[in-house]
């Protein structure tokens, strides 16, 4: 049942541009009163969580700078606790992520992040991977608050996605110190 949506899932992806379609995409079908189903808050939530695991493991790899590696550690370490905790909730609800375009969007962004900052080295990449931690997850909570958390129905589902914004925004604070000793 989820080896389709861990598989997708797994390809490398990072991206400050790939929220933003989560972010223009959920606030804007909730609008015009197509806010996204719980399977497919599920599948957009998990897929943000990879982003930023591939994007750590990109970090763990090539940064220079010791208090960006051990960010990018801790990003891993906690976004895959929180996906474990999804794949977990998913399975006892009996319920199917569904993916969507906000899903795809974010993958296919993600890859190009991934690339750019592939061609980086050094001070140049520690301090792109860290300002696009700290854009992604202002993005990242924005979307939480404004889109998903409203959107979901399911009150397990709902206390997950409000117990990972306090996390993430925990991380965005985390980020900003880190990028501003890197100035």
């Amino acid at each position: 049942m989820h080896r389709h949506l861990i598989a997708a899932l797994a390809a490398p992806t990072l991206a400050v541009l790939a929220l933003s379609a989560l972010t223009l995409s959920a606030p804007a079908a909730l609008a015009a009163g197509a806010a996204p189903t719980d399977p497919q808050i599920a599948h957009i939530a998990y897929t943000a969580g990879v982003v930023d695991i591939e994007a750590a493991r990109q970090a763990v790899e090539k940064a220079g700078n010791k208090e960006v590696a051990a960010f990018a550690r801790d990003m891993i370490r906690d976004h895959e606790a929180v996906n474990k905790q999804a794949l977990d909730l998913v399975r006892k609800l009996n319920v199917t992520p569904e993916d969507n375009d906000t899903s795809r969007q974010l993958a296919a962004n993600a890859e190009k992040e991934r690339q750019k900052l592939a061609g980086l080295k050094g001070a140049a990449f520690d301090k792109a991977y860290i300002d696009n931690e700290v854009a992604y997850h202002k993005t990242v909570n924005a979307a939480l608050k404004t889109a998903l958390i409203p959107a979901a129905q399911n009150p397990d589902l709902k206390a997950l996605l409000e117990t990972g914004l306090k996390l993430f925004e925990g991380h965005q604070q985390h980020a900003e110190h880190v990028a501003a000793t890197l100035k």
